[in-house]
């Protein structure tokens, strides 16, 4: 009998204790704490967090434009300090920057690309034809850079990163200053490269809908360290609850009502505000009808009643008690003197 064959999963990028400090007049700023992070070929993994958390700086250190401080991180099977060539050969970055020159044309900086990452001169030709049709730009691809919008950089930013459909692409909130429309393109594109070539895909984003929908997992971090790590739907379902709203007629029934939810339900967050009642609760689809009985039967009559389903911003929120939309401090340390703080 022929012996089995075991495929092992290659892990993407692994992590041990990686470690940012910066120094800005005296003082020493913690941006990064010890992130320890394990991500395999081919997933989708959304690094959520208010600006100032860490996120950009991490993914600064493991596409190698920063050293750590310390801890270790290899990237594609390479190291990020002592291997950086070989990292940067596997792996595709979108900074928060733009990447093309303002003197060159767009089209040509994208052939440029991929020649770079040694392409055939037709082959990133037509590549660069793909993505310019794919993120519309075919009107502006063979104008100078600075002539362009924001927008339209900022898409011509995004097609440099995919020019070479690399292993590991970095996204650093891909989406910033894009329309409706062109974020949807974009959505498309990453979700069909992935699709095609197994890519594996970590993005940074302030819009949760986009981690909704593109992530399975969901890595959260706050003053730089990871403070959750799972799908959106447990994070959401295990860390949030459902919220459940029930409104009488007069404050005084929301309080006899908030009682006798907290008998009913003790693992329940049950708020009161004047006559209505907010209840934070696991499995709220269930247990609404039993507390609607129960008001009922207590002759505490309801106004109206609904739920909403929690979102990744009440999951950050129960967290850390802030929202993923507060804070739009920079998460380097904005001031010139700053300095890194190598190992």
């Amino acid at each position: 009998m022929a012996p089995s064959v075991v495929y092992m999963e290659e892990t993407m990028i692994q992590t041990q204790g990686l470690t940012k400090h910066f120094r800005a007049n005296s003082t020493t700023v913690e941006a990064v704490r010890g992130i320890d992070l394990s991500v395999a070929r081919g997933e989708m993994v959304a690094l959520l967090g208010p600006n100032g958390a860490g996120k950009s700086t991490t993914l600064r250190m493991l596409t190698t434009l920063i050293a750590p401080t310390a801890g270790s991180a290899r990237v594609g099977g390479h190291d990020v300090t002592h291997e950086q060539a070989k990292v940067r050969r596997r792996i595709g970055y979108i900074g928060q920057g733009n990447g093309a020159g303002h003197n060159q044309r767009g089209r040509d900086e994208l052939m440029m690309q991929g020649r770079v990452h040694g392409m055939s001169k037709a082959a990133a030709r037509a590549r660069a034809a793909e993505l310019v049709e794919s993120l519309d730009l075919t009107e502006v691809a063979d104008r100078k850079v600075m002539s362009l919008s924001g927008g339209q950089r900022r898409r011509l930013d995004i097609a440099m990163g995919l020019i070479h459909a690399p292993d590991l692409l970095f996204l650093d909130e891909p989406s910033t200053g894009l329309d409706p429309q062109n974020r949807a393109n974009l959505q498309e594109h990453i979700v069909s490269l992935r699709r095609s070539h197994d890519t594996t895909v970590v993005l940074t984003t302030h819009y949760l809908d986009e981690a909704d929908a593109l992530a399975e997992r969901v890595v959260i971090v706050d003053h730089g360290r990871i403070v959750a790590d799972d799908t959106p739907s447990r994070l959401k379902a295990n860390l949030a609850g459902d919220r459940i709203t029930v409104t009488f007629s007069d404050p005084s029934d929301a309080g006899r009502a908030a009682a006798r939810t907290r008998v009913l339900e003790p693992s329940a967050v049950v708020e009161q505000t004047g006559p209505a009642l907010d209840v934070r609760v696991q499995g709220g689809d269930r247990i609404l009808p039993r507390l609607l009985r129960e008001y009922d039967g207590d002759r505490t009559p309801v106004l109206s009643a609904e739920i909403a389903r929690p979102t990744l911003d009440d999951v950050f929120l129960n967290l850390t008690g802030r929202s993923l939309r507060e804070g739009r401090a920079s998460a380097t340390p904005s001031y010139p003197e700053a300095q890194e703080v190598s190992a």
